[in-house]
């Protein structure tokens, strides 16, 4: 009995390990800054008849416009709302594009950015590709909402505010002479407005975000900048995720995920403190 326990628990640890494509199909293509409506049709016509299992997207949420310089890709690792749309499409072509590459055998894995929203420097205005308005001076983002309780401002140490030594797993602050918290963790990367992951309210709202898109028919997520979370809030938020959709996958299957973690050595953060979240690249 205490052998089946153990199985079973395994089983239910590495079900976020398993990416969820049919059976014989192992190879995930990244269509990056695609139009959701020509992935839909890369699925039928090409991904599909040859093999493919499923396709990492760019991330469907709402983001900043950057116009100096002109539209660059990172505009799509700065998020404003969790709403669905962007240059790629909106919210209906998204939907549609889901539901036709999973009926032709091809899954769908998003690119979810969960660490931050856009950059301190942002402005205020309604400069986004749904047209919501912000303040990322005031860390007002009310199509969430998030609002300024909901940032790690207050946490990081660094007199930037900014991740200044990714070799200091921890700062020493000489004026109090404590170890705070992880700089890499909770001080701002590249300006980025940094989320407040430990509290409940900002892992409901991002898994929120995640079981909406898991309802819509999505088979998983690459965590973008998973280094600049805390192990154990990834894994609060994951905790909070449904199933996937039946309409496609079978009962009870979990969503696959992978966390952006870069390790090349030399570093206190390792690739490794993330396996117990799913996989790693």
């Amino acid at each position: 009995m205490q052998v089946l326990l153990l199985l079973a628990a395994v089983g239910f640890c590495w079900a976020q390990y398993s990416p969820n494509t049919l059976s014989g199909r192992t190879s995930i293509v990244h269509l990056f800054e695609w139009r959701w409506a020509d992935i839909a049709l890369e699925c039928e016509r090409y991904l599909a008849p040859n093999g493919f299992g499923g396709v990492q997207v760019s991330p469907p949420n709402e983001n900043i416009v950057i116009t100096n310089p002109s539209r660059p890709w990172w505009e799509r690792y700065q998020p404003v709302s969790y709403k669905l749309c962007t240059r790629s499409g909106n919210e209906n072509e998204f939907r549609d594009m889901v539901t036709r590459c999973n009926n032709v055998g091809v899954h769908i894995y998003v690119d979810a950015v969960v660490n931050h929203m856009c950059g301190a420097a942002g402005g205020s205005g309604t400069h986004s590709t749904c047209g919501s308005y912000f303040n990322a001076g005031n860390r007002d983002f009310p199509a969430v909402p998030y609002s300024g309780w909901d940032f790690n401002d207050g946490k990081c140490r660094t007199g930037s505010g900014e991740i200044e030594n990714y070799g200091d797993m921890y700062q020493w602050h000489l004026k109090t002479f404590f170890f705070f918290i992880t700089l890499v963790r909770d001080c701002r990367l590249v300006s980025l407005l940094d989320l407040a992951l430990e509290k409940d309210y900002v892992r409901s709202k991002v898994a929120e975000y995640m079981n909406y898109l898991i309802d819509i028919g999505v088979a998983g997520f690459r965590i973008d900048a998973a280094k600049h979370m805390w192990p154990g809030d990834i894994r609060a938020f994951l905790d909070k995720l449904k199933n996937l959709n039946t309409k496609w996958f079978s009962a009870g299957t979990k969503p696959f995920i992978y966390q952006e973690v870069i390790d090349l050595g030399g570093e206190p953060i390792k690739g490794s403190d993330y396996f117990g979240n799913g996989r790693v690249t």
